[in-house]
């Protein structure tokens, strides 16, 4: 009974490890592993805090996702299905054109109607119209989607070198919320810009060539005209001038309706490109032609002296008492070649022409085979390709004129570039040019360093003597002759001008000037015309051409220098 009186009241078992753990065999477990360590439970208030915290989160969630779920579940699904990707145009910039000194003359900038579409803008430069052009730019459909995703080039330089300057469009993937929001976008392909091309045009003397147009076309009532400068080496054009021309901004923004308007009735036609597409009578311009083909058929020699008397007379084959009368403008007296050239002799050429009395003609086979040969009545290729214009044959007649057989007035008629002759500004250049570098037909362009000008030449294979016969009757125009007024100290010209009549009293006439410069070594050649001058008017083409050059020797004196300007 006493042995269990000896025993505590509240003491528990003792566990076994608690037996063998002391301080002799503690260095014999592995602490790494754990051993020799003893282990004490939770405290039961830790496991019911972390056990609540655990029930709360629950609860917060569970009550989050009953919201979006079954509260505003409806509303997140419709705009789940709402939200949408789509493929947008990243519109390519167009390439910027540069004049031949780095002038830009059209170039974009940020559109502030549309800023998906960059905006084309154009110099203010005078006398750019024709020769840019301008273009129509990417259009929506009334859905909203572009229907028309490129630039497209109208006219002018814009239209030609549209492959070069059109990029490449990218696309961009777009996500947006049923409001229109965008979510996110992401460029699939970047734009490719298009090419940049560099014009042979010197903007300055560009503007300055439109100037003096227009200041003697208003001065003697005419309602258009044209002019150019040509490298006559190379075939770039300096110069390339319609008048009247347009605005290149209002057609290509088409927002100003009554300006565009007004381009569309102006009896003036300025939306017309008068160098390529624009067709008249050329008058004596194309007499170095004539005069070549008169020394290559030997109807002449460059010495041969022809005696004229102001006129030449021819009866009627079926009525001896019908005197035909076929004037000059006035009495040359006797004449060679050159001085033919430079007083614009009519008689002279009748004579050479059609022949008269005991002087030979070459006749109007050969008067049409040499006016086809230096590019007359051909369509002028590359940029200022256009209509290929009338050169008078008796095919031609028999055409236009049925039952009206082809007489020997037609012949002299021909020769002295009127009857049924119709030209481009810029076959008158071309021809001018093919003189001007003895026997080059180039292709006339208006890229800076285009090699296809000479490429695609056309050689005419005729002897020297004749060039420098019909060089020297050009500088003698210039001297002495109808060209006079292109006499000046600062440099050599070489011209020969043309007065083609017009209308049924003859009361108009076109006004041409061309030539070249300098005499002795030739490296620009120019034409510049102005239609329709009343008969009442002295000015006309040349005094245009003259006001341009002056300026051109204080301002541009490089082109007047012995070799190309740059």
């Amino acid at each position: 009974m006493r042995f269990f009186k000896h025993i505590p009241p509240k003491l528990h078992d003792i566990d076994p490890d608690q037996i063998f753990l002391d301080a002799s065999n503690l260095p014999h477990f592995d602490q790494h592993q754990f051993e020799g360590r003893l282990e004490k439970p939770i405290n039961k208030k830790v496991t019911w805090i972390i056990g609540l915290f655990a029930v709360v989160v629950g609860i917060v969630f569970s009550g989050q996702l009953w919201d979006l779920q079954i509260v505003q579940g409806a509303q997140f699904r419709q705009l789940a299905e709402n939200n949408s990707l789509h493929s947008s145009i990243l519109f390519a910039p167009r390439g910027v054109i540069f004049d031949r000194n780095g002038v830009p003359l059209a170039w974009n900038n940020v559109n502030p109607n549309n800023p998906e579409v960059p905006l084309r803008e154009y110099a203010t430069s005078t006398g750019l119209g024709s020769l840019l052009g301008y273009i129509k730019y990417p259009t929506k459909d009334a859905s909203g989607d572009y229907y028309r995703q490129d630039y497209i080039g109208i006219t002018g330089a814009e239209k030609y070198f549209n492959s070069e300057l059109t990029g490449q469009n990218g696309s961009e993937l777009t996500e947006e919320t049923a409001r229109g929001d965008v979510v996110s976008r992401n460029v699939i392909e970047p734009p490719q810009p298009g090419k940049n091309i560099a014009l042979s045009i010197d903007s300055r003397v560009q503007a300055e060539m439109y100037k003096a147009l227009q200041d003697i076309a208003a001065k003697i009532q005419s309602p258009g005209g044209a002019g150019m400068i040509i490298n006559i080496h190379t075939g770039e054009m300096i110069a390339a001038v319609s008048f009247p021309t347009y605005n290149p901004q209002i057609m290509s923004d088409g927002t100003n309706t009554v300006a565009i308007h007004n381009y569309l009735t102006d009896p003036a036609t300025p939306l017309l490109d008068r160098l390529s597409n624009g067709l008249y009578a050329p008058g004596s311009i194309v007499k170095p032609v004539m005069a070549m083909g008169a020394l290559d058929t030997g109807t002449v020699a460059a010495s041969t002296i022809i005696q004229t008397h102001g006129y030449i007379t021819v009866p009627n084959p079926y009525d001896p008492a019908i005197i035909y009368r076929f004037n000059d403008w006035r009495n040359n007296g006797a004449l060679d070649i050159a001085h033919a050239i430079a007083f614009s002799s009519d008689a002279y050429f009748y004579i050479v022409g059609g022949g008269y009395q005991n002087q030979k003609g070459m006749g109007i086979a050969n008067i049409d085979k040499y006016a086809h040969l230096f590019g007359y009545g051909q369509s002028v290729p590359g940029f200022f390709a256009g209509p290929s214009g009338i050169v008078p044959s008796p095919a031609w007649k028999a055409t236009a004129f049925k039952n009206d057989p082809w007489s020997i007035g037609d012949t002299y008629h021909s020769v002295i570039g009127q009857f049924g002759w119709q030209v481009t500004p810029v076959q008158v250049l071309r021809a001018i040019t093919a003189i001007a570098n003895d026997g080059t037909l180039l292709t006339p362009t208006i890229l800076k360093g285009d090699t296809n000008a000479l490429s695609t030449a056309v050689h005419l294979s005729f002897p020297q003597s004749y060039y420098k016969a019909i060089h020297y009757g050009m500088r003698l125009s210039a001297t002495i002759g109808t060209g006079n007024a292109l006499n000046v100290s600062y440099v050599q010209f070489a011209t020969k001008t043309g007065t083609a009549q017009l209308g049924v009293n003859n009361d108009m006439s076109n006004s041409w000037t061309g030539g070249f410069w300098p005499y002795q070594n030739p490296q620009y050649a120019f034409v510049m015309m102005l239609e329709r001058r009343p008969r009442k008017y002295v000015l006309g083409s040349f005094d245009a051409a003259r006001e341009l050059f002056d300026w051109m020797d204080q301002h541009t004196p490089e082109y007047f220098a012995s070799t190309t300007a740059s």
